[in-house]
């Protein structure tokens, strides 16, 4: 599961790189073959790697202004469709008006399209890996975590509600920039068009750094726990940043670029970011069975965890399960999940039997406490 959310983020930071190749060249009027946008996206993962390289603070004070940036972007499309609907060219009659193709019915085409807007909401489980960071976790980490998602939640419904009664349904469904449309169709006086593809650039750029810290940070635990090799668990002296797993993910995430963009015969975009989506179903099927299964030990009963409703967990076990099944999902998806999870088991594989034939120590997982023992082990 550890490796699964990993590759989660790698697959969600390269649809993202991708995106910002496309806008750049957008941006700056270039015409760029598939080939040149697959080495823009590419350079892009290498300048993060260094942003990374830096340290979390760094990374963090950026996600930050860029967050900020991104929020501006969508706040113009919500205006802009407040502007538009006064003026009285939007048709919220479109926002009930269900099209499918390949003669799906309803239900198939929300049960296929749930799983892909599923994606939306990636990022909000990369938080729980910097848990540690805050005080009063117990306390004011679920507090963040459900304010940050029902803001975010009512962003995306007015953005998705105006974007559906703005531009054509026709239109909507050809255009690879459609919040450009957005604001193109609803408010045509603003000078948006040179300044549009740099806002989402900036968007998805912050996607891909949140997604890279926490991929190499993961990667980095797993290799201090002794459950992969422990080269991926080295740091910088001075920045004490952990560079090897850093380089992993990112030559990782730049081979995930060119081999689906250039190799597989489906775009980055739409194949890694349905793979992103397939991968968290099945992390979230576990952790709601895991919920569960956890209710039931009363031996953590003095501690103030944080408790759902009790029907949650079974609701997020069946629809993440439902949502993972080939009716939801495109077959070259599942292909790149194996490949993925594959190269996480070979690498536990390897420590397994280097640790059996070489130095005689068990591969598993150690208990938090076993940690700081670890630690004055290797100084």
């Amino acid at each position: 599961m550890t490796f699964a959310v990993l590759c989660s983020g790698l697959t969600s930071a390269a649809t993202a790189s991708s995106a910002v190749a496309s806008n750049f060249a957008k941006g700056f009027h270039l015409d760029l073959s598939p080939f040149g946008v697959t080495v823009v996206a590419m350079v892009f993962l290498g300048i993060l790697a260094l942003i990374n390289l830096r340290g979390v603070s760094e990374s963090v004070k950026l996600n930050v202004v860029l967050t900020c940036i991104e929020l501006t972007g969508l706040l113009i499309v919500i205006l802009v469709g407040f502007w538009a609907a006064s003026q009285g060219n939007a048709d919220f009659s479109q926002t009930v008006v269900f099209e499918t193709s390949e003669d799906k019915g309803i239900f198939m085409a929300l049960t296929a399209v749930t799983s892909l807007a599923f994606f939306s909401f990636v990022g909000f489980e990369d938080s729980v890996n910097m848990v540690e960071e805050t005080k009063d976790p117990t306390k004011n980490f679920p507090r963040v975590m459900l304010l940050g998602l029902s803001i975010t939640l009512v962003v995306y419904v007015l953005v998705s509600i105006f974007t559906v009664a703005i531009v054509p349904i026709g239109q909507l469904g050809e255009s690879t920039t459609p919040l450009l449309d957005v604001v193109r169709i609803g408010a045509p006086g603003i000078p948006i068009d040179s300044i549009y593809p740099f806002l989402t650039i900036i968007a998805v750029a912050n996607t891909a750094l949140i997604n890279m810290l926490m991929a190499s940070r993961l990667l980095y635990g797993m290799a201090r726990q002794g459950v992969i090799p422990g080269i991926l668990g080295k740091v910088l002296p001075e920045r004490r940043t952990p560079w090897t797993s850093i380089i992993f993910t990112t030559v990782l995430g730049m081979g995930l670029i060119l081999i689906v963009n250039n190799f597989m015969g489906k775009g980055t975009a739409s194949a890694l970011g349905g793979t992103t989506a397939l991968l968290l179903l099945a992390v979230f099927t576990v952790v709601n069975i895991a919920a569960i299964i956890l209710r039931r030990d009363k031996s953590q009963e003095d501690h103030a965890y944080f408790h759902a409703p009790k029907v949650l967990p079974y609701l997020g076990t069946i629809t993440c399960a439902y949502l993972l099944g080939p009716w939801a999902q495109d077959p070259i998806e599942y292909q790149i999940a194996v490949i993925l999870i594959g190269l996480g088991v070979a690498l536990w594989l390897l420590n397994f039997l280097y640790d059996r034939l070489f130095t005689g120590r068990r591969t598993r997982f150690h208990h938090p406490e076993d940690l700081a023992h670890l630690e004055d082990t290797d100084r």
